[in-house]
């Protein structure tokens, strides 16, 4: 166990996904604005960003507010006022992809606000790494391909504790779903429909059906999700990806609901919590014992981290849940199984029937030992060996929206000498004072109901950890006790709020980029970063491809580490093999394999 601080990142859609991460145990949550989020369809008026500030400040977590697509000149500028009412209201960072927002930080003309370069940055190189490092970004977020060994070498070079002053904070996804594409490098659905990945707007073109066919025509995959991958679950390797550095560890999801984030939350503070310190307050008090494999998930997958492993799921790009089992029976309006699991009404099941995902609800279910008889709402199929997944555990979400999971603030209070004090877990105190000098009849009741109200903090952000009286009490009587205690936590909130501090985004300047020309894979969408790109001594041949200026003929669609030879045991074939999609376009395949790559092109 590791004794610095390590940071749980959580996913906000709004303010109640906030609270919801919060409360559940994050140390920071992301979440986006009205504009300029990659997450175009969940931004947040500034108003309720206030709110999940100060709700989130209360218990030392972070708010990092996501910037993170390329803009044009006019939005630059938008862009601009924004981070400073961003930063007004009491932001923690912001994650940007547009190289202009730094450019305008080295001028000068942002506030001290910490600047995280996000995954969109392409971050997947020791290089690339050293350079944000030296432009000096507060943190990086790096590409979900990395392995472990990887990671570990960019946490040595960027983050080393033996230079403070140049040290950055290392950032690295750990659940949730997957881009098929190294992030920032994707432009298949701006290509195919005009609606940019860069620009928050992605079709999600890597969850469609495409065949797989090779250059002499013959169909060596047709009709399957050839570019989804399962849902990426980094949870036994959180130990690993500690020891190799790593500050912040981020769970995806800005498009998911309350009880996902609920629950994916609650499950990574158990592990995280055995690893190292939190780096925000309280103590989470649950009712629930968290579980990843109930809530949306298309199979897991650890994708590159220790090694390469087939992470696709070609059958569905939709959820699939928790395998129940697989079906020894089958009955004209029933089937059996056997499972450890107990199946409840209404619970939604899924399988595969001829290449297709199938479903049906569980009308009822009957247990006897390990043998479950269950009763759909329709057979749609199922015969025996059908392996049957529950996708909808109606109790489990039950559960997670009725919780009361809350976090509190451990607090001791001291009576001494007609003075009342609180300390809680982060060393502030308060005070209040005893106006009452008359002796009680029995010292000893009143020193009972003292501790008693005392310990009683209600529906408050704290909870007592302790109550001593170290002096003789005089008679309060229990009305005003209650009323101390209510002040004494009012104060003691005030002080905590006062006492929080918020980083501060040191000098950002220039540095050597590591490449000499960039094409549109740099998405130099504005004047601005265009002439950051030039002062880090970079020639910029070309603007990005949603740019008009792009007149690029033959384009990198897609590059990933997914490789369709290695997922159909074809590694060394010299075949060329080509993707065609529902529509008939055909798009050409090139394999790069000394980095087990594959490239899309148009």
């Amino acid at each position: 166990m590791v004794t610095r601080k390590l940071e749980l990142l959580a996913p906000a859609r709004d303010k109640k996904t906030a609270i919801a991460a919060i409360e559940s145990g994050c140390d920071a949550v992301y979440i986006g604005a009205v504009k300029f989020g990659a997450r175009q369809a969940v931004g947040n008026f500034l108003e309720d960003i206030k709110e999940v500030v100060e709700y989130a400040h209360k218990f030392y977590v972070k708010v990092h507010v996501t910037i993170n697509t390329i803009l044009t000149d006019d939005e630059l500028l938008q862009a601009k006022d924004l981070i400073w009412k961003l930063y007004e209201i009491g932001v923690d960072a912001i994650i940007v992809q547009d190289m202009g927002i730094l450019e305008l930080a080295i001028r000068g003309e942002l506030p001290p606000i910490p600047i995280h370069a996000s995954t969109q940055c392409d971050i997947r190189t020791l290089e690339k790494a050293e350079f944000f490092q030296n432009v000096g970004v507060s943190r990086i977020i790096l590409a979900r391909e990395l392995s472990l060994e990887q990671i570990q070498k960019i946490c040595s070079a960027v983050s080393s504790i033996d230079d403070k002053e140049n040290a950055i904070e290392v950032e690295t996804f750990i659940h949730g779903a997957l881009c098929v594409s190294y992030s920032g490098q994707c432009y298949m659905s701006q290509y195919i429909g005009g609606r940019s990945a860069n620009r928050g707007e992605c079709a999600q073109a890597c969850r469609k059906k495409y065949t797989l066919i090779d250059e002499n025509g013959n169909i060596i995959a047709k009709d399957k999700h050839l570019l989804s991958l399962k849902d990426f679950n980094a949870s036994k390797q959180i130990e690993n990806l500690v020891k190799a550095g790593v500050k912040s560890f981020k769970i995806e999801g800005r498009l998911k609901d309350e009880n996902y984030v609920r629950n994916v939350v609650a499950y990574y503070r158990n592990i995280l919590d055995n690893c190292g310190r939190k780096s925000s307050s309280g103590k989470i008090f649950a009712d629930f014992e968290p579980d990843v494999k109930k809530s949306f998930n298309r199979g897991f997958t650890e994708y590159f981290l220790k090694k390469r492993e087939k992470c696709f799921n070609f059958d569905t790009p939709k959820a699939i849940g928790e395998k129940i089992g697989t079906v020894t029976k089958v009955g004209k309006d029933f089937f059996e199984i056997k499972s450890k699991l107990q199946l409840n009404n209404q619970d939604g099941l899924c399988f595969m029937n001829g290449g297709h995902l199938e479903g049906c609800l569980v009308n009822r279910s009957d247990k006897n030992g390990a043998v479950i008889k269950v009763f759909p709402n329709k057979m749609n199929g199922i015969k025996t060996g059908t392996e049957i997944f529950r996708n909808q555990d109606v109790a489990f979400e039950k559960l997670l929206s009725n919780s009361k999971i809350k976090r509190r603030i451990g607090v001791e209070i001291i009576y001494r000498d007609g003075i009342i004090t609180a300390i809680d877990d982060n060393k502030n105190s308060a005070n209040v004072s005893v106006d009452f000098t008359e002796s009680p009849k029995n010292p000893d009741k009143m020193k009972e109901n003292f501790i008693k109200q005392m310990e009683k903090t209600g529906e408050s952000d704290f909870y007592a950890r302790k109550v001593r009286v170290c002096s003789d009490l005089p008679f309060i009587p229990i009305s005003v006790v209650n009323e101390l205690r209510r002040k004494l936590l009012d104060e003691l909130m005030d002080e905590r709020l006062r006492n929080y501090k918020r980083d501060v985004q040191k000098t950002l300047q220039h540095a050597f980029f590591p490449k000499e020309k960039l094409d549109y894979k740099a998405n130099i969408h504005n004047q601005t970063a265009k002439e950051f790109y030039e002062n880090c001594g970079c020639e910029v041949c070309e603007m990005s491809l949603e740019c008009s200026s792009c007149t690029q003929k033959y384009i990198e669609l897609m590059r990933t580490k997914h490789c369709l030879k290695f997922a159909f045991d074809m590694c060394g074939s010299p075949k060329k093999l080509f993707l065609i999609d529902d529509k008939g376009k055909k798009y050409p395949l090139e394999f790069d394999c000394k980095n087990c790559e594959m490239i899309i092109h148009n």
